[in-house]
């Protein structure tokens, strides 16, 4: 079996890991060994951060639409369990812009909200 050096593969290779560990502290920056551990933690935390993100953001419109319920005489459930009765379909994100945004307009989804959840109890008493 012939010998192989990889020495132009594993030049690129080292390139690579040290390029993206340039602005790291001392060695980190320097050496081929050290440098790949600091990629590989960043790139995990990198990984998990853009998930944890997804979940941030879904917890921040909720405390804003729960605000902007309070300020209009709801809680967030019962706006939201309303806004189903309803059959609007909006997600959280817009709903959250438009208590930010635009609030009338998040007052009458609120009112909307209040009339099917009043609408659905009355059909529930008559049956």
């Amino acid at each position: 079996m012939p010998r192989v050096k990889r020495g132009t593969k594993r030049t690129q290779r080292r390139k690579k890991i040290l390029k993206r560990a340039s602005g790291y502290f001392l060695t980190k920056s320097k050496l081929h060994q050290a440098a790949k551990e600091a990629v590989e933690r960043g790139l995990k935390f990198g990984y998990r951060g853009r998930r944890e993100k997804k979940r941030q953001f879904r917890s921040l419109w909720i405390v804003r639409i729960g605000a902007a319920c309070k300020l209009n005489g709801a809680s967030y459930s019962q706006f939201i369990s309303g806004l189903r009765k309803a059959g609007i379909e909006l997600d959280r994100k817009v709903l959250a812009d438009i208590a930010v945004n635009d609030p009338e307009g998040f007052a009458k989804l609120v009112e909307q909200a209040r009339e099917a959840k009043a609408k659905e109890a009355k059909a529930r008493k008559a049956a």
